[in-house]
């Protein structure tokens, strides 16, 4: 099930976050996420009372883009982060955004695969925009405009 995440989730958040990056966001950038960024959507897909994974994507205007993303190690191909793209997707769709963008480390195949599966393509290299370690990341936007009529997204 998919749901806005509220700040009991914020342990399991955090144990997935430090898990899979390499430089964390810590829990008070979560929690601007949450309580003070007004482009923020924060969601979680929840499992059987486990936080399986979230994503923090801003909607600013026409545009959106996709902050963090991220599934439990013990979570991975189970289609959690597919859910929510799909789930992404639909709300920008819906709120009539233009684009999705995101930044990816250009190391990051699995990541790369899903977002290209979406419809997402790399217009960009941003250098050393990564930190331990330093690596570039590939800008990628997935065109949505004119998307709401689609039978995929409409639903």
């Amino acid at each position: 099930m998919i749901r806005t995440m509220i700040q009991q989730d914020m342990d399991q958040v955090l144990n997935i976050e430090t898990a899979q990056f390499t430089s964390p966001w810590p829990e008070k950038e979560f929690l601007y996420e949450l309580y003070e960024n007004p482009f923020a959507h924060l969601l979680v897909e929840e499992r059987n009372g486990i936080i399986a994974g979230y994503c923090d994507w801003w909607m600013m205007y026409d545009q959106a883009q996709i902050a963090n993303l991220a599934v439990a190690p013990e979570f991975l191909r189970q289609h959690i982060a597919d859910d929510l793209m799909k789930r992404i997707v639909h709300d920008a769709v819906a709120s009539n955004c233009e684009n999705l963008s995101l930044e990816v480390r250009v190391s990051n195949d699995a990541a790369i695969r899903l977002y290209e599966k979406h419809g997402f393509i790399r217009v960009n290299t941003r250098k050393n925009y990564y930190s331990d370690p330093c690596e570039d990341a590939y800008l990628m936007v997935m065109p949505l405009g004119g998307l709401e009529n689609d039978e995929v997204t409409r639903n």
